[in-house]
């Protein structure tokens, strides 16, 4: 299970042509593992976010981007920092986790959650439909996906997916833990409950005590042993040595993907943005809250790889963990 995953949300980089962002995300990967982090992630987008650059800004598809990797790292686990579950059909999900584990030698987590980015489905295809229909979908879909990977083979028929004696082999090397993104307190953390090993919330950090009391509520009315669910939460973070090189790192980044005043301003106020002692104490007290772990980000200056070795000794001796221990 995660205490500290490490997420890698952009692929745009300054004084990057396009055939050199794989090798500097080989890099960040690297970097996480040798600084400590237990699991490196990816997101699972075909454009970039909204806040973090214009949508047609690079953007890689995930499963095959952790195969790769794979290939490149030894002990992180791996994952998508989560799998939208409208841009696959279940089996062929549980067909390419299952993979990933094999390439990975049994270090592949299935990140999954609804999906939400409706101008990425609607460009390219993918039936969005409303909020409801996208949870049913996901439940649905873990119906099929959850046996598989437990090298059983499902017969299922539903409103959107449909699977007769469905087999996965070879079987996965690991028990491969199946983590829940999202906060919806009604729905997505009964799907927890009910489904998985891990929640990864978002939201606010002051947020997580009424979703954890939700969590554990969901566990105690489907009798669900909560100590078996560990909880991490996604941060967002904008750290350098000093708030000089910080505001520098910033404004490499602004200038790159062309963005104003105003932008770079809503940065400052969005992410975790500081030096490493008010970094530090944001993700202190995350871990006060009652969560297991966090999974940390650096949407700004994540190519360089020394920030990502400054976070990882950020974070580990917030969790109260000496960083020398991961490395």
């Amino acid at each position: 299970m995660t205490r500290l995953g490490y997420q890698i949300p952009n692929f745009t980089y300054p004084g990057t042509a396009p055939h050199e962002i794989y090798d500097k995300v080989v890099a960040q990967a690297k970097a996480a593992e040798a600084a400590g982090y237990d699991r490196v992630m990816v997101m699972d987008h075909f454009y970039q976010l909204p806040g973090i650059g214009a949508y047609d800004e690079p953007m890689f598809e995930c499963y095959t981007m952790l195969a790769a990797l794979a290939q490149h790292t030894q002990n992180v686990r791996l994952s998508a920092l989560v799998t939208g579950n409208t841009y696959r059909n279940p089996a062929l999900l549980a067909k390419t986790i299952t993979t990933l584990d094999h390439v990975s030698a049994g270090r592949a987590t299935l990140g999954i959650g609804c999906g939400w980015f409706e101008k990425e489905h609607v460009d390219l295809g993918f039936p969005f439909g409303t909020f409801g229909d996208r949870f049913e979908r996901l439940e649905e879909a873990l119906q099929i996906i959850c046996p598989m990977l437990r090298n059983e083979r499902p017969t299922f028929e539903g409103k959107y997916y449909d699977a007769t004696a469905a087999a996965n082999s070879p079987p996965p090397v690991s028990k491969i833990p199946i983590m829940i993104g999202g906060q919806g307190e009604k729905k997505t953390l009964r799907m927890v409950a009910q489904y998985a090993d891990e929640s990864n919330l978002t939201g606010t950090i002051e947020d997580i005590p009424r979703k954890l009391e939700a969590l554990a509520a969901h566990c105690e009315r489907l009798g669900r042993d909560r100590s078996e669910i560990q909880v991490t939460k996604l941060v967002m973070v904008a750290v350098a040595p000093t708030m000089e090189e910080l505001e520098a790192d910033l404004a490499t980044i602004a200038t790159t993907k062309g963005w104003n005043d105003a932008v770079t301003d809503m940065v400052r106020k969005t992410l975790i943005y500081g030096d490493p002692d008010t970094v530090g104490e944001k993700l202190e007290q995350a871990r006060t809250y009652g969560i297991d772990g966090v999974t940390v980000d650096l949407p700004i200056n994540g190519h360089l790889t020394e920030r990502i070795e400054l976070l990882g000794d950020i974070a580990l001796r917030a969790l109260g963990q000496e960083p020398d221990q991961g490395h």
